[in-house]
């Protein structure tokens, strides 16, 4: 039997005292959001097992989008628990056992047959980003039917990046499906605990220029984007930089914007004497199956993919990736790195070469969030760094000074358009590991309107205010703060009330503050089990505190 690690433990533990409401209103149905490699499969079978454990008639359905992973989620569960009574409806894999009391099943064979699949007391959803907002789609038919068979059904998502590049957050708006975040854990921190691979980046000397592609739906307009990068100097330029950094690494795969630009770049690195193939949702499934299994055995060096490598593609030894598909999606963004943060024996760690500016764009993939994600919709087109007018290196926006030459940049993030010439230098990861500082004690304070929470670190105190006695916004954020430090969900109206029941929350193992804005940082707090709960603060309010 596989033992969960303690953040799987940790989401599981956050879902049931969700669903029991912890002291308050309970959600019936949250999200789970694990970073791609995570192991959402093996938290998802284990979820199962506990369910049934807790009540052995339920009635559970795993739904997904692809056959890849219904097969996985499968295979995960069965070898997790081989006496699962579990079953497979696919018409992809041809397999239809509906009567199964765990079914492991495609939307797309299920949405329109609930006579054959009956009633279901919790339905868990992999890859959960991919359900439109839509409640005229087939998820949103298949969980509004299987509700009215058994209006007490749950839903939990599980998804690495839970928001949607059209209508933001998975957990928020008009016809959203789920309620909330029930527990998030970032690729940061699972690299920093050797969880997941380490990532690294180069700056390419190539980059590709979208000066004119129009955009619809929110992201470029497909034929426009392909026209624009599909270029054959540029795309000789970038296999040849790409070639010279992945001689010494086994598994390289490539994103790009159409098939027409998948095969120009596969043509380009087999000039360049590797092997390589494409793949893209023409390709059969048999060849597709192929073509994958001869990757993954070693056998092809490189593949070009065309929309269908961004999610359920498992091959852990991927340790490069290009960036060939410029996009406003940080969904897509998140998605595409996530391919190279699987471990794998004899992997030290994986190179991204991004020659699309989506680091620019989007940040550092491991400080990517709901949050931040859905703060950059609306301002697709602004930058999140600039250059040095003395060295052109890229700095963050916030910068008052170049550390490299000490020239003062001008106040401008529109100078920072994208050059056609080396200007992708910014780190794939955040290098924030090192801004984590252990806490060794802390104390409560009754605050000016509500309480203060001083956490003692080996560099001095650092001060979490709780403004519950004011109204609105404030009082908003102070009960978020307070849920998360694992206070009920009936939080206090003041500081006398806090101070009572203070035994109720749980001191944080570290704190990390740093930068996010010009005139804003962001508050993080690690817990023991590895959860963790952040927030964005006015540095004014950072100094009044």
């Amino acid at each position: 039997m596989l033992t969960l690690r303690p953040y799987q433990r940790a989401s599981l533990d956050a879902l049931a005292a969700a669903w029991s409401g912890a002291g308050g209103q309970p959600m019936r149905d949250g999200l789970i959001v694990l970073p791609t490699g995570a192991g959402k499969a093996l938290v998802i079978a284990a979820l199962a097992r506990e369910t049934l454990q807790a009540d052995p008639l339920a009635r559970i359905v795993v739904v997904t989008h692809s056959r890849e992973l219904i097969a996985q989620n499968f295979s995960e569960l069965t070898g997790y628990w081989p006496e699962a009574p579990a079953g497979i409806f696919s018409a992809g894999l041809g397999r239809r056992e509906a009567g199964a009391q765990v079914l492991v099943c495609g939307i797309q064979s299920v949405a329109d047959r609930l006579d054959a699949i009956g009633p279901r007391d919790l339905v868990i959803v992999d890859e959960a980003h991919l359900i439109p907002r839509s409640a005229e789609t087939r998820y949103g038919r298949f969980l509004a039917g299987l509700r009215a068979l058994r209006p007490e059904l749950r839903v939990v998502g599980f998804t690495a990046t839970p928001y949607r590049l059209d209508s933001g957050r998975l957990d928020e708006g008009a016809g959203r499906i789920f309620e909330g975040i029930v527990y998030e854990v970032d690729a940061g921190d699972l690299i920093g605990q050797g969880y997941l691979c380490p990532l690294l980046s180069k700056a390419t000397l190539t980059a590709l220029d979208v000066a004119g592609v129009g955009k619809r739906g929110g992201d470029y307009i497909p034929s426009q984007l392909e026209a624009a990068v599909n270029r054959d100097w540029i795309t000789r330029a970038a296999v040849e930089e790409m070639v010279g950094y992945g001689r010494e690494r086994r598994a390289w795969l490539a994103f790009c914007a159409g098939l027409s630009h998948a095969d120009a770049v596969r043509d380009a690195i087999r000039a360049e004497g590797h092997s390589c193939e494409t793949i893209s949702g023409e390709t059969p499934r048999r060849e597709r199956d192929r073509i994958v299994a001869a990757f993954r055995a070693g056998r092809i060096r490189c593949l070009t993919s065309v929309g269908v490598l961004a999610t359920g593609f498992n091959v852990p030894e991927v340790d490069l990736i290009a960036l060939l598909r410029p996009t406003q999606s940080t969904g897509l963004y998140v998605q595409q790195v996530g391919r190279a943060l699987r471990n794998a024996p004899g992997k030290r760690d994986a190179l991204i070469l991004d020659y699309a500016g989506l680091v620019r764009m989007h940040g550092p993939v491991d400080v990517v969030t709901a949050r931040t994600a859905a703060a950059v919709k609306g301002r697709e087109g602004l930058a999140r760094a600039k250059p040095c007018p003395g060295c052109g290196a890229l700095i963050a926006l916030n910068a008052s000074t170049c550390e490299p030459c000490w020239i003062e940049p001008e106040d401008d993030a529109a100078s920072a358009k994208h050059e056609a010439a080396a200007d992708d230098e910014l780190p794939i990861l955040s290098g924030r590991a090192d801004g984590w500082r252990p806490v060794s004690d802390w104390r409560f304070e009754r605050g000016a309107d509500g309480l203060d929470i001083v956490l003692r670190c080996s560099d001095g105190a650092h001060r979490i205010r709780l403004a519950l006695e004011r109204t609105g916004f404030a009082r908003d954020k102070a009960v978020q703060w307070w849920r998360g430090l694992g206070g009920g969900r009936a939080a206090p109206m003041d500081a006398a009330e806090a101070l009572d029941r203070r035994d109720e929350l749980v001191c944080p193992a570290a704190i990390r503050i740093r930068p996010s804005g010009r005139a804003s940082e962001e508050v993080a707090c690690r817990f023991p089990d590895g959860r963790i709960v952040s927030d964005v603060r006015r540095l004014a309010d950072a100094l009044a505190a």
